[in-house]
């Protein structure tokens, strides 16, 4: 087999044996699991909120979970360890499967959110974040989400601090997803920083304070220095000369080009209205002369009709 496909196969297993005891210890509280792969066997992690059920009277029920581990996943010799976790409400596994509970038996979507993400941090948590996806109250999906303090959402913090967690809560209308980000208390994130007051630069940082004694350091002036400085600067400086206002030749030729091209053009301008003023007392006199032309004709016409 391939190396990535051994590697695909593996965090397919992975995956069912997780799916696996969230089904059979999901009343014990499960809180995640560590799977490695060993010359004597394979060894499993259970974290679990309620321990002896998991083991259960005399190591009953952890026989079976390793009888069917062996027949299911076809695991070279299983070796189940089960440790209780201290703090539940800080494993964001347990913290989902707990709010996926309180809404199947009816809590208020908004309520329950509020009063898990509160229990979250006053567990000391630095910060979390709970999103609920689905038909939450009608019939059509959305997304809630609940924030408290500080999370990380992308890059290497998120996936190697950020404890994630996801749930199922099945109800009436659909299923509704829960998903719980935790952010444990004392985690070292890297945008971390604090100030310590009275600490010395030498034990601190040593490697600064020798690189600013290898470098060269300016000594300030003394004020009799700085006295002889400004007498210096004051003679050196030179008298202002009066600003003298050249005329350019060219510029000058430039406007008088421009002025006398402008009286032109308004006198052609003039001459022009004149010469329309002229062609329209020409039209209205010809006219006239054939107004008074059909004036006469009509009179004649009119006598000869009568005669």
């Amino acid at each position: 087999m391939a190396d990535e496909h051994e590697f695909i196969q593996d965090g397919l297993q992975r995956s069912q044996i997780d799916e696996f005891f969230a089904d059979e210890l999901g009343r014990a509280g499960y809180g995640g699991m560590d799977v490695a792969k060993t010359p004597m066997g394979t060894q499993i992690v259970l974290k679990a909120e309620k321990p002896g059920m998991v083991i259960g009277k005399g190591g009953k029920n952890i026989r079976k979970i390793t009888t069917q581990l062996e027949e299911k996943f076809d695991l070279d010799d299983p070796q189940i360890d089960v440790q209780e976790v201290d703090e539940p409400d800080l494993n964001a596994r347990i913290v989902a499967d707990r709010l996926a509970n309180a809404l199947e038996r009816g809590w208020y979507f908004r309520k329950a959110g509020h009063t898990t993400i509160d229990r979250i941090m006053d567990a000391g948590a630095l910060g979390a974040e709970i999103v609920l996806s689905g038909k939450v109250t009608g019939a059509r999906s959305r997304v809630e989400k609940f924030n408290r303090g500080y999370i990380k959402h992308n890059g290497e913090p998120a996936q190697t601090i950020v404890d994630h967690g996801q749930g199922v809560a099945v109800m009436k209308l659909g299923t509704i997803g829960v998903d719980v980000k935790i952010i444990p208390p004392g985690a070292d994130l890297p945008d971390d920083f604090h100030i310590e007051e009275g600490a010395d630069p030498e034990e601190v940082v040593p490697d600064a304070v020798e690189a600013n004694e290898a470098a060269a350091v300016v000594e300030e002036p003394s004020d009799e220095e700085l006295e002889e400085l400004q007498a210096e600067a004051v003679e050196e400086e030179p008298e202002p000369e009066p600003e003298t206002t050249e005329i350019d030749e060219e510029v000058v030729e430039e406007v008088i080009e421009e002025e006398t091209a402008d009286e032109s053009a308004e006198d052609e301008a003039e001459a022009d209205a004149e010469d329309v003023e002229e062609e329209l007392d020409e039209l209205e006199e010809e006219v006239e002369a054939e107004a008074e032309e059909l004036m006469e004709e009509m009179e004649d016409e009119s006598e000869e009709g009568d005669e």
